[in-house]
């Protein structure tokens, strides 16, 4: 049998927030990338963030390069009402969806209840797996219920220090 082939997607301002506030840490971006390797072969995985210039967030992003995500940046938008913009959900969109053909399966690693338009288009079009790691109490149920698959994101998918 042939190994599934798999694509990774990354809410990565998502997932920091949400494992913040559930667990008071991180993802553990390696485990994550760990879990899902055992599983099939990664052939993509994109991380998506927001550019802000400093020296931690730089060093991230290089440690989620070399564990073999494609970083994409946005720059972050303050607004002149004090409000923030920094949204890749159409970039994430388009980028699933030109996946999809290729690969036996999409992982999506976010809450945001409004990839679950997306992950029930790509199942029905392509009859492909889609994945959703999310935090339990902070994942959007449409969106795991879009799931073929819902792992949550706690134990040994945190990086406690």
């Amino acid at each position: 049998m042939p190994v599934k082939k798999i694509a990774v997607f990354a809410d990565v301002q998502n997932l920091y927030y949400t494992v913040r506030q559930a667990h008071g840490c991180h993802l553990d971006y390696a485990a994550l990338w760990a879990d899902i390797s055992l599983r099939g072969q990664i052939v993509e995985a994109h991380a998506y963030a927001i550019e802000r210039g400093d020296a931690k967030q730089q060093q991230f992003q290089q440690i989620l390069r070399n564990l073999g995500f494609t970083v994409k940046l946005k720059p972050f938008i303050q607004r002149s009402d004090g409000s923030a913009k920094g949204d890749w959900d159409v970039g994430i969109t388009i980028d699933v969806l030109d996946a999809a053909p290729r690969v036996d399966e999409v992982v999506l690693a976010s809450g945001d209840g409004d990839f679950a338009i997306l992950l029930d288009k790509v199942r029905a079009s392509h009859g492909i797996e889609a994945t959703v790691y999310g935090v339990p109490s902070l994942t959007a149920q449409a969106l795991v219920r879009a799931a073929s698959r819902y792992v949550p994101i706690e134990g040994a998918l945190l990086l406690r220090h």
